[in-house]
């Protein structure tokens, strides 16, 4: 990755999570929250912003969203990787997904 390029694919990766977050928030704002991981002040904010605030807000020198997996066990689960075979694929990324979802619901 060239560092002359780093800005620009930092304002198209904002520039993408912006709008399919504002798209999601408006067609479903109870599951965009649960999705993006946002509270409900934030998320009516986002939904409502112009196009011209939303360009404005993607050329932002770094990212704005984050991964919400700061967790080295959700990742072992997603992922299949170190962990121990206590269940099939399907039941460890639900495990994760319900350990998401209890996160999710401290920021809210």
């Amino acid at each position: 990755m060239n560092s002359d390029t780093t800005p620009d694919e930092i304002r198209e990766a904002n520039l993408t999570y912006l709008m399919l977050a504002q798209s999601l928030i408006r067609q479903d704002k109870a599951q965009a929250l649960f999705r993006l991981g946002m509270n409900e002040e934030s998320a009516d904010l986002l939904g409502s912003l112009s196009a011209a605030q939303i360009l404005k807000l993607a050329s932002t020198p770094r990212l704005l969203c984050q991964f919400r997996m700061e967790d080295g066990l959700v990742w072992s689960l997603l992922t299949n990787h170190d962990v121990k075979k206590v269940g099939n694929d399907a039941t460890n990324k639900l495990h994760a997904h319900i350990l998401m979802a209890g996160r999710v619901s401290e920021i809210l």
